[in-house]
């Protein structure tokens, strides 16, 4: 999953029970949550991109993007790449939606349409619709949307990708 140091398959396994039981903890027990995380994190280096990732994650996740920004910032900075790495970039475009700064999330997801592709781009386009519809640009989500949409529908499929261009294609 990462190739960070320090973190191996029993921490691995460890994060991904507590996220399992995100739901266990109601809303207001929600720092005992991020106690948790945060306590799993303390085992890493200081300088682990994986510290302020997971502990973004638990801010977002319980209702706090304000905080989980500078958090998403860090662990990209700290060089977080790859699948967690693009999860990071989802997660802290969303929450600079959920702030107010939907341009910048734009910014950051835009460049993941031309990605590698992986089971995040529907996330990724999903992500950059709200961004753009945020910011009143509605016909490019809209096409963003159905064309994720598209490869999953059991018919129609070439249809709504047609359609879907055609939202952000000039009329000719």
């Amino acid at each position: 999953m990462c190739d960070c140091r320090a973190v191996n398959q029993d921490w691995e396994d460890r994060v991904a029970a507590v996220w399992a039981s995100f739901d266990d903890y109601p809303e207001e027990r929600a720092a005992d949550f991020r106690a948790v995380i945060d306590a799993l994190v303390a085992e890493l280096p200081e300088d682990s991109p994986l510290r302020p990732f997971e502990q973004a994650c638990a801010w977002d996740s319980t209702g706090h993007s304000d905080r989980a920004v500078p958090r998403y910032r860090e662990a990209l900075a700290l060089g977080l790449s790859g699948y967690q790495g693009r999860r990071a970039k989802i997660q802290l475009s969303s929450s600079l939606r959920n702030t107010g700064q939907p341009e910048e999330g734009v910014k950051l997801l835009t460049p993941e349409l031309d990605g590698p592709s992986d089971e995040l781009d529907d996330a990724v386009r999903a992500t950059l619709a709200l961004c753009l519809s945020s910011l009143g640009r509605d016909r490019e989500g809209l096409s963003l949307v159905l064309g994720a949409l598209a490869p999953h529908l059991p018919r129609y499929q070439r249809s709504m990708a047609n359609y879907a261009r055609a939202l952000v294609e000039p009329a000719g």
